[in-house]
């Protein structure tokens, strides 16, 4: 897991190649519903499409939370900063 320095978040190569794996999916399924678009595709279908790629945004954010809260949010707790404690208070309602 990354360390959090000054708004700055240190990912392994593995985290890097799982995170932009999931990024180009959801690159994809946009591209995707692009062509549905120009391809005057049955509404319903786009919905669903775009149903799929709502489910893959929230996935991945709620990834980004987890590995966030254990590294990044547990060393500032530990170095007795509790603001990332409100930031993810707030994620928590952006996100969820």
């Amino acid at each position: 897991m990354g360390a959090c320095c000054e708004r700055h978040t240190v990912r392994s190569g593995e985290e890097k190649k799982e995170l932009t794996t999931r990024l180009n999916r959801i690159a994809g399924q946009v591209g995707g519903i692009g062509r549905m678009v120009e391809e005057d595709r049955y509404c319903g279908d786009i919905l669903m499409q775009l149903a799929a790629i709502d489910k893959s945004i929230k996935s991945l954010a709620a990834l980004v939370l987890e590995r966030h809260m254990n590294s990044c949010l547990i060393e500032d707790v530990k170095a007795g900063d509790l603001s990332s404690v409100e930031e993810v208070v707030g994620l928590f309602k952006r996100f969820f």
